[in-house]
């Protein structure tokens, strides 16, 4: 019988492609998510049977270990960018991750990935960094020889970054954004995939890998090359810090006052703090370069899946070549 992996967050941005990848190499492919039925897009992955969808409450010892029952690797993809009821970075980040490499180590699985970020770290200043770190800290001391993935800002069809970015110039001139001259180095979703299946097949030695494209790039210069791909002109304007956080405090207080009936999916305060340092991959840190894989650029995959946002959409490049014929055809 195929091997098999339970994958917890596996119909999210970053899961899909792994569970995809997977069931390539083929493995049955457990993928262990609150909403089972809103997870179907995972199955076409495998042949019938090979990918399935199933629920799990990472919060809950009885939950965790039922999907993982019988499972050879296991890989933590559950992450939470902002808080919403009992979800919060401490339950879900810290406490989750270390409840799944302890529950592995308890059922003696090959072998574990975590999928982390960089920046963790257990004394940060932002909640989100803070209880990585934790989560980090806590998969070690239950399971040593996990491999731990810190990738930058992921890109891909599914993000929550270009696409949220590049619907935001339909609505005016202005493109606002917080922290400009903070620098990232995107790294393609399926590029991260790659590492977390090197891990789980044994391809690559436990320990942990920071992720990073081939790329450096401020937060304005990432938003002035988006607009070169979906052929807008914004003015994109850095907002000043004082102003970033009168923003963010109020977006916070919204969601609060209102009970959770607004989210807050703009930015939140913890956003901020998280954003005043650089994400970047150390200089001594194990990398891409020591998994055998080459990242791809920004350049080569924007264009795939921001079309959508030009004003023309998908017949945008037909339009802008029509306006440039001289004569009659």
């Amino acid at each position: 019988m195929s091997k098999l992996v339970t994958i917890y967050g596996g119909s999210g941005f970053v899961g899909r492609y792994i569970a995809r990848r997977m069931a390539k190499e083929g493995w049955r492919v457990r993928v262990a998510v609150r909403r089972p039925n809103e997870a179907m897009h995972v199955k076409p992955y495998g042949v019938p049977g090979q990918v399935e969808p199933v629920f799990c409450n990472i919060r809950d010892d009885a939950s965790v270990a039922a999907v993982m029952a019988g499972a050879d690797a296991v890989v933590n993809c559950v992450g939470v960018l902002s808080e919403t009821g009992k979800n919060t970075f401490s339950a879900v980040q810290a406490e989750g991750a270390g409840r799944i490499a302890r529950i592995a180590a308890q059922n003696n699985v090959e072998r574990l990935v975590q999928i982390s970020a960089i920046g963790a770290d257990a004394a940060g200043s932002s909640d989100y960094a803070r209880t990585k770190g934790e989560g980090e800290a806590a998969v070690l001391a239950a399971y040593p020889d996990a491999m731990i993935l810190r990738p930058s800002i992921i890109f891909g069809p599914e993000d929550q970054f270009f696409n949220r970015f590049a619907s935001m110039t339909r609505l005016g001139p202005v493109l606002p954004i917080a922290a400009g001259s903070t620098r990232f180095q995107p790294v393609y979703v399926d590029d991260v995939a790659k590492a977390a299946v090197a891990g789980l097949t044994g391809e690559a030695k436990p320990g942990v890998f920071e992720l990073g494209g081939p790329e450096v790039k401020s937060f304005s210069e990432l938003m002035t090359q988006m607009l070169e791909v979906i052929h807008r002109r914004r003015l994109v304007a850095s907002l000043p810090n004082f102003v970033a956080r009168l923003m963010a405090f109020s977006f916070d207080l919204a969601q609060s006052a209102s009970f959770g009936l607004f989210q807050n999916g703009l930015l939140t305060r913890d956003q901020l703090k998280n954003l005043q340092n650089d994400n970047v991959v150390s200089q001594d840190a194990n990398g891409f370069a020591d998994l055998g894989i080459e990242p791809i650029t920004l350049g080569a995959v924007l264009p795939d899946y921001l079309w959508k946002f030009r004003p023309s959409g998908q017949y945008d490049e037909l339009m802008k070549s029509a306006r440039n014929l001289h004569g009659d055809v």
